[in-house]
This record gives structure tokens, sequence and C-alpha cells, in this order.
């Protein structure tokens, strides 16, 4: 204990004197002490980023590259509140919220943080464990990949428990992994550049300017395909629906709930104060928002140039040749077919249906070519599918060894950071120190729930786990970003260190945004999603918005029943630095 208290004090000493000596040392004193922004670029680089790219290139094409680092640059804007205000102040945030805010928005963050931990360990199990297969050849028994999977995040989540030069090392691995990944997408995106017709450099840059008028119009790529198609009106709803919808996982991606508890409990844990704030901001922009733009955004542009506007290879000429059953073309020819009957069964009425039903493949193939393409085109394709139209640009080989590293990369370095935030999140509900016994439990719960879902829940039962931890989690972010608002805004909170003058305009304004834009994506969330409770007549959203309510009632009553209790004090001087 006594060498932790050392070289925290030492990293103080050498951060102070550094910003001493102007930009350039501090700089270097930045690089070396950097940490915390890096476990957040490892958790949000997982299969989530990774699909949410994936889809956002197929339905927005290079429309929408300005998406997910516009989602992420507020993001990291709440991330520096959250920033501030725990090196500010040095109290655990759990505790500051439910002493200072509201026990109800404590313990909703908690516990939210709690089932994303352990329900999205899952498919990131499930996601590293195909790609070892698949992609890599490595291993084809999925016990024993899940299995490996489990150990090596284990072991590396034992390096930084055990502290001192084992979190050293931690960081370093964790900071190894990230850059694995972006620089496999990388590659990726410099193989097409230089391949055949390469890339539109011009469009893609334009891409990066925000296109607002997404939310109501189809992305220009499918546009002509609309026009020329038999039902413009039901495609257009289609096409723009999931275009919400990816906007909507964009924005849930580049920052979840569990974000936002895990950076202040990792700075605590390595002891930063104060001091370390302009540090904290330099390690959210170079760990966290770099990384993110660089991988999605290449994610994207290979997505977009293999399948926007373009349908998967054989699917429309379904009526010349079919797969065999079983096979993965026939699952792709399912949902082909499937995407062609709903648009039938919404524009021709049920007399129309059963009459394509009694012939279902030739009234199919008898429909205009762009509905058959557009069919074709908005069938969600994964990584694997990407990897694979890439072999004829690098080689079978190149393809999909490069890309199985990056999802492999991708799937190992989340598990690890979802086992450190559950650690966290176990000591604090039980009040125990961020070590030892309990950190321990609380790390193994995801390891072990990912490992044994992937292997027998998660294909079975992913609606009634993801549907309902996604939706709880998109609407707590935005209750966790006002709750920080209003922390950063307390004068009990931060006393002195309480921003003033146009330091307080700034982070109110952006604070403010991004309060807004995380509530547009909850409420897009819950308005857009069509899902039914299977069995029943009961639409998810209308069981989450009845939640929601009840924990909004919760905490007002909370907050009324506190205010009534509080003893009366005198006001405060109002006044303090900026920083």
């Amino acid at each position: 204990m006594a060498d932790e208290d050392n070289q925290v004090e030492a990293n103080r000493q050498l951060l102070v004197e550094a910003q001493g000596k102007g930009t350039k040392a501090t700089l270097g004193a930045y690089l070396k002490l950097s940490g915390p922004g890096w476990h957040q670029g490892a958790i949000t680089l997982g299969g989530g980023s990774l699909a949410g790219s994936l889809y956002i290139g197929i339905i927005g094409g290079y429309d929408m590259m300005w998406l997910q680092p516009l989602m992420m640059i507020f993001g990291v804007v709440m991330l520096s509140a959250i920033a501030y205000v725990t090196l500010s102040t040095g109290e655990r945030p759990f505790q500051a919220i439910n002493k200072h805010v509201n026990p109800v928005l404590g313990w909703g963050w908690a516990i939210a943080t709690l089932m994303a931990n352990l329900v999205w360990a899952m498919p990131q199990f499930s996601l590293g464990t195909a790609a070892l297969k698949q992609n890599l050849g490595i291993i084809n028994n999925e016990y024993v990949a899940a299995i490996l999977l489990f150990v090596i995040a284990g072991v590396v989540v034992w390096f930084y428990e055990s502290g001192g030069k084992g979190t050293k090392a931690f960081e370093i691995l964790l900071k190894v992994m990230v850059g694995i990944i972006v620089l496999c997408f990388f590659l990726v995106v410099v193989t097409m550049t230089f391949s055949g017709a390469g890339l539109p450099w011009g469009r893609i840059l334009w891409g990066f300017f925000p296109h607002p008028e997404l939310l109501w119009q189809p992305a220009s790529g499918l546009q002509e395909l609309i026009a020329n198609s038999s039902a413009g009106e039901y495609w257009k709803e289609e096409v723009v629906s999931a275009q919400r919808d990816r906007m909507v996982a964009a924005a849930a991606t580049a920052v979840g709930i569990n974000m936002t508890f895990l950076l202040p409990y990792s700075m605590l844990r390595k002891g930063w104060t104060k001091e370390f704030r302009g540090l904290a901001r330099f390690d959210l922009a170079t760990g966290l928002f770099i990384p993110f733009v660089l991988a999605t955004s290449c994610v994207v542009i290979a997505a977009a140039a293999q399948f926007h506007g373009e349908p998967e290879l054989g699917l429309i000429e379904s009526h010349i040749t079919r797969p065999a059953d079983g096979s993965a073309a026939a699952k792709l020819m399912g949902k082909y077919e499937g995407n062609l009957s709903k648009m039938l069964e919404a524009t021709k009425g049920e007399a129309f249906t059963s009459l394509a039903n009694a012939g279902q493949v030739k009234m199919m193939a008898g429909l205009p070519e762009a509905d058959r393409v557009l069919a074709a085109t908005l069938i969600k394709r994964d990584a694997f599918a990407l990897a694979n139209s890439l072999e004829k640009l690098a080689g079978k080989g190149i393809a999909q060894y490069v890309f199985g590293v990056g999802v492999v990369g991708m799937a190992i370095s989340t598990i690890i950071i979802l086992m450190l935030i559950n650690g966290f999140v176990i000591c604090e509900i039980f009040g125990k120190p961020m070590k030892g016994t309990w950190y321990r439990i609380g790390c193994a719960l995801p390891g072990i729930t990912g490992a044994l879902g992937a292997l027998f829940l998660w294909k079975q039962a992913a609606f009634y786990l993801a549907v309902p931890t996604s939706r709880f989690g998109m609407v707590l972010l935005p209750v966790a970003y006002i709750t920080f608002f209003f922390l950063m805004n307390n004068k009990t909170v931060l006393g002195d260190a309480l921003p003033k003058g146009r330091s307080r305009v700034t982070w109110n304004v952006l604070m403010v945004m991004a309060i807004i834009l995380a509530c547009v994506g909850a409420a897009i969330s819950f308005l857009n999603d069509k899902a039914m409770i299977p069995g029943f007549e009961v639409r998810v959203r209308d069981i989450g918005l009845g939640i929601f309510a009840a924990f909004f009632l919760a905490a007002i009553t909370v907050h009324f029943v506190n205010k009534s209790k509080a003893p009366a004090v005198s006001s405060a001087d109002d006044s303090a630095p900026t920083d």
C-alpha cells in the first residue's frame, strides 16, 4: 500500500513539474501517465460498435460517416464533466449522487450498469468464439474457445487488481489491444483504397459533415432504388426507420451507461486528484475518441463500399437457383424473402399475400428489380460477411486473418473492461473497498455469465435479455448525464472548484447539448421500437415506458421527502475559480 501511495505522489509531482515547464513537457507527462481513457476505448470498441458500424455503412453508406464521431464528441464532453466532478471532490460518485442528488438515481445508475455488464458480456463471448472458429480457424470447439477467452480476460484483470507494476502491465496490454484493433481495420481500408477502382475519398470526407435530414429521408445511395420500386412509400419508411435505429444504436454504443461508471472509479483507483483534471481530458481524447473514430470509420467505409445499395449475391436470382436448406446462404435467403413478403403484405393486402404465398418464389422473381435489390440490401449482414466480401480484394487468407484478429481483439478487450467495471459496481453496492475478495467476485461475474450465456443462452434468449437491457441502459444514460449536470453545478459538492464565468457557460452549453442528444436517442429508441413480447400482444416499449414512469415517480417522491427533512442552511458564497 505504501508503495502505491509513493507512486501516486511521484506521479502528482511529475505532473506539477511538467506543467511548470510548458506544453511540451506537459504532453510528455500526459502520455506517460495516461490510462483510464484507454479503458474507455477498450470497452467502446466492442461487438456493439462493430455491429453498429457495419449496419451504418449498409443502410446509410458514406452519408453517415459523421454520426459516430458526433455522438462520441458529446460523450467525451459528459465523461470529461464526470472526471472533473470526481477529481475535484475525491468522492466516490455513487455515494455523492445518493447524498447530494437522489438515491433513486444513484441506485438506478448502479443497477443499470450491473445489468449491462452481465448481459453484454454474452455477445462479446459469442463474437470472440465465432471469430476464433470462422475467421482465424484456431479453435473449432466453442467450449474451448469460451474457456480460453475467460482465462485470458481473467489473467489480464488479475494484473490490474494486483496493483503497482501489475496495473502498469494491464494498461500497456490494453493500449496494445486497442492499437491492434485500430490497425487491423485501418489496413482493411488501405487495402481497399489501392485495390480495383479504389475508394471515393471525396464522398467519404463529405460524409463527415452532419446530415440530420437522414432522420426523415433515405440516404442518397438508396433514393434511386426507392424511386424505381413498386412501393416507394413503403421502402422509404422502412429505410428511414432503419436509419433512425442506427442513429440510436450509435448513441448507445458510443458511450454506454457502464462507461459512465467506469471512468470515475478507474481514476480514483489510480489515486488521481484535482491536479490530474487536464490529464483526464487528454486521456479521453487520445485513448477513447481517436481510436473509436478511426476504427468505426474504417468499418463504416468498408461496409458502405461492399454493401450499400448492393444486394447480397445470389439472392435476387433466387428463382434460378436456391441454396441448400440449413446453409448460411439459405438463412440469408429467408431474410430476403421475409423482407419481400413483408412489403407485399403491407402494400397489397391479405388477398394478394395469399396469392403470393401460393407461388412465392415466382411472384417475388416477378417484382421490379429495385424491390428485390432493396430487400437484399437491407439484410443485416455481420462481420464475417464483410470479411468474406473482402476476400476478392485482399485474398482469402489475409482478409479473414486481419479481420479476425480485429474482431477477437474487440471481444477480449470489452470482456476485460466489463469485468473491471463490475468489480467496481459490486464494491459500491456492498460498500466494500475497490480491491480484494469482493472486487474479484464482482470481476468474475460477467466472465461467468458471458461464457455460459454465449454457450447456452444467448442465441435462444437474446431478445429477452438484450432488448430490456439496452432499453433500460439507453433511458438511464440521459438520467446519468442529467445527474452529473446537477453535480457539475452544485456549489455544495464542488466548493471552490465550481466553474465560473465563461468556463461555466461553456461546460453547461456542451452538457445541455449532450443531454438533449441522449434524450432524443432514448425517445427514438422507445418510439421507433415495434417489437412485441413473444406470445403476448404487448409492446416492449409500453412495458419499458411503464418501468421508466415508475422510476421517475420514485425519484420525484424521494426528492421531495428528502427536501422536507433537510434543515435550513444559509446561502453560501457563489464565487468560484475557473479551471
